[in-house]
């Protein structure tokens, strides 16, 4: 092993030999040969001037900076200053490490606190600098979408609004017309030209950057809720608002499922305010602009999702929602809950296909025609045009969707919904195939009995004693009854007349008894004319336990905000005015119903009284000739005597009375209600 040489040491101080044997110059200094020149030279010496003559160090900032300027990321080009690095003395490895841990620390003093107003200020031009350096080219600056986003994560909450609203803008004008797919595996190792490869980072970075800011609007929504401050409740508003603009906006591009869900996360709430209506507002546009079906597939499967797992406990204006699907006025075919009805040769129209003479072309022109025929399927997948096939199988699944919540609805009797469900099955009777008729009209006829015990024991409570207390219903009754009706016959027109009758055997006189018996009680019906959003004092004798938080709040409204008139108008002219077979309907039901109504009459308010009697006008014109004898008091077709009171139409017996209640209309107080008997007496004249 071979030996580690001692390390050399510099000798600093002279040594006591060298003192010993070397002469001093200071010390007996006349006793040394030759001194006394030395002074003699000394005094002659100009010291100042040779240390002027000694040679100066440069500084290092003196130095030219040979590097090259650099361009940032938001585009600024910048010239790079390199720092200072001090050089040592030569000698100050010398300096021992007790000296060195001696020095101080140098103690970065902090940055004074920006003031708020100031923090705004900044914020809003660095935000416009960096949006309209995106705008200019997006490509070049894919960056500035983290920056946006690095900047609308300030802890002030101005500052994050505007944040928002910046991206929002930003990525409105940047989003292309198309959806970006996720780049897989084979396309990262891909040999590209140089501009597809600046194109794929520029969408890859922009996909990116969405995804982050969609999450962003998520999570600022759903900070909403609860006891929050007002700041807060603001910034929340200002996220709900960028969802709803851009799932208008871009309905086409990527995370449109994220948006809908933020809209539809609202929408399941409780608290019914501004944002809950513009939520409802834009899902109601984006099924009336969707040419496409997907989006609004996408956004029924949301909304049955969330309905299903509120189990039902939501706003009827959520339901009323679907009231809004395109499919309702371009959706040709059948469908229920189950499956979609096809076309069948039958409903294909019969007859010879037109013959088109040939038209001759050479093999070159053959060749361009099939050239052209694929460059025109090209442009149309460019283009993102759908075929009518594929938009017609979303509108099917949509249908099935709708039909799913609606028939679970009924099943499950919620009373908060069922004027809605039976407004939309009125609206979507002709779509409704015949298998899913026959279910509906059974559910429909159990709830209109439902409906009729319900309203007997709501007189039987009025009898109670005042000591028991019975909760507050928030369920109408009478207009549910009234809508069972008209979806009934809705329903049946929206089928097939000879099908219906030949393979369904449909017999809706059930729901035409029960109204029969229900016009007294409707006529006596003291808030006949008052609609659901109608301010009202509840009863003090009837209801003197209820909660002093339910005076003066309006009723909750079921379907739409239509009077119980309006509903029993619709209800009375399916019955006696239907469309298909207007003068294929019974004299006994025209008299029997014409006699109710004139008595009615008598009793209801001055509007309702004015409808009935238009309604009435309306019936003779029709039916004249079949009831003209009823005005009459000497002609008789009947015998034996009317019973008002009796519960089947053919059993009152009309014809055996006569409708002696014109001549107390004739002095009715309101003009209107005495024009309209003239137009009725009138319509009889010529009728005869």
């Amino acid at each position: 092993m071979v030996a580690q040489r001692p390390n050399k040491r510099r000798r600093l101080s002279p040594s006591a030999k060298s003192l010993q044997t070397s002469p001093s110059t200071l010390v007996d200094s006349s006793d040394a040969p030759g001194v006394d020149d030395y002074f003699t030279n000394a005094s002659r010496w100009n010291l100042e001037q040779a240390y002027e003559a000694r040679p100066r160090k440069t500084k290092k900032k003196d130095r030219d900076n040979t590097r090259l300027p650099i361009k940032t990321a938001e585009g600024r080009i910048e010239q790079l200053v390199v720092p200072d690095i001090k050089e040592e003395e030569e000698d100050s490895w010398l300096d021992s490490e007790d000296e060195k841990e001696t020095k101080p620390i140098e103690v970065q003093l902090e940055d004074p606190k920006i003031s708020a107003k100031q923090q705004i200020l900044d914020a809003k031009e660095e935000l416009a600098r960096v949006a309209s350096l995106i705008n200019e080219d997006p490509e070049e600056h894919v960056g500035g979408f983290k920056t946006l986003a690095a900047i609308a994560n300030s802890s002030n909450i101005t500052v994050k609004r505007l944040g928002l609203a910046t991206q929002l803008t930003v990525y409105k004008d940047v989003i292309p017309g198309y959806r970006i797919r996720p780049m897989g595996d084979s396309d990262m190792t891909e040999k590209v030209s140089r501009d597809v490869r600046k194109l794929r980072a520029f969408e890859q970075g922009l996909v990116g950057s969405y995804q982050i800011y969609v999450r962003d609007l998520a999570r600022h929504a759903k900070s909403s809720r609860g006891d929050t401050s007002e700041a807060i409740a603001s910034l929340a508003t200002v996220a709900i608002s960028c969802a709803c603009t851009l799932l208008l906006a871009v309905p086409h591009f990527n995370f449109r499922g994220d948006l809908i869900k933020i809209l539809v996360t609202k929408l399941s709430g409780k608290r019914i305010d501004r944002d809950f209506g513009k939520c409802r507002e834009t899902i109601e546009t984006l099924f009336r602009d969707d040419e496409n079906g997907t989006p609004s597939l996408d956004a029924a499967t949301i909304l049955t999702k969330m309905i299903k797992a509120r189990n039902y406990r939501i706003d009827d204006s959520v339901l009323n929602i679907f009231l809004h699907l395109r499919l309702l006025s371009e959706f040709s075919s059948k469908g229920s809950q189950y499956h979609i009805d096809k076309p069948t040769r039958e409903d294909v129209p019969k007859g010879k296909k037109p013959k088109f003479k040939k038209e001759f072309r050479t093999k070159k022109q053959r060749k361009q025609v099939k050239e052209l025929k694929a460059v025109t399927k090209e442009f149309k997948e460019a283009d993102a045009i759908v075929s009518h096939e594929e938009r017609d199988r979303m509108q099917a699944e949509t249908l099935k969707l709708v039909f799913v919540t609606y028939f679970r609805i009924l099943k499950a009797r919620v009373p908060s919904l069922m004027g809605a469900v039976l407004e939309g099955l009125a609206k979507y009777a002709h779509l409704i195939n015949q298998d899913f008729f026959g279910d509906l009209l059974e559910a429909l006829k159990d709830l209109t009995t439902r409906s009729n015990n319900d309203n007997d024991d709501d007189d039987l409570d009025d009898q109670s004693t005042p000591d028991e207390t019975t909760p507050v219903s928030m369920r109408n009754a009478t207009r549910e009854s009234l809508l069972c009706i008209i979806t009934a016959f809705a329903l049946l027109e929206g089928q097939d007349a000879h099908k219906a009758a030949a393979i369904l055997h449909l017999d809706l006189s059930f729901f035409t008894t029960h109204l029969y018996r229900s016009l007294y009680s409707l006529a006596l019906d003291p808030d006949l004319e008052l609609s659901a959003r109608t301010l009202r004092l509840p009863d003090p004798h009837s209801s003197a336990h209820a909660p002093l938080s339910t005076l003066a709040v309006p009723a909750k409204s079921k379907i739409n905000y239509q009077t119980t008139p309006a509903l029993l108008l619709r209800a009375l002219t399916s019955i006696l005015l239907p469309p298909l077979a207007a003068r294929s309907v019974p004299p006994v039901r025209i008299a029997a119903f014409s006699k109710q109504l004139m008595a009615s009459s008598l009793h209801m308010p001055e509007k309702s009284a004015m409808a009935i009697m238009g309604l009435l006008g309306q019936v003779v014109k029709i039916h004249g000739r079949k009831i003209g004898g009823m005005w009459n008091t000497e002609e008789r077709k009947g015998d034996g005597e009317f019973d008002a009171l009796r519960g089947e139409v053919e059993g009152s017996n009309p014809f055996a009375s006569t409708v002696w209640e014109g001549e107390l209309l004739r002095l009715h107080y309101a003009t209107g209600v005495r024009d309209g008997l003239g137009v009725v007496e009138r319509g009889l004249e010529v009728g005869v």
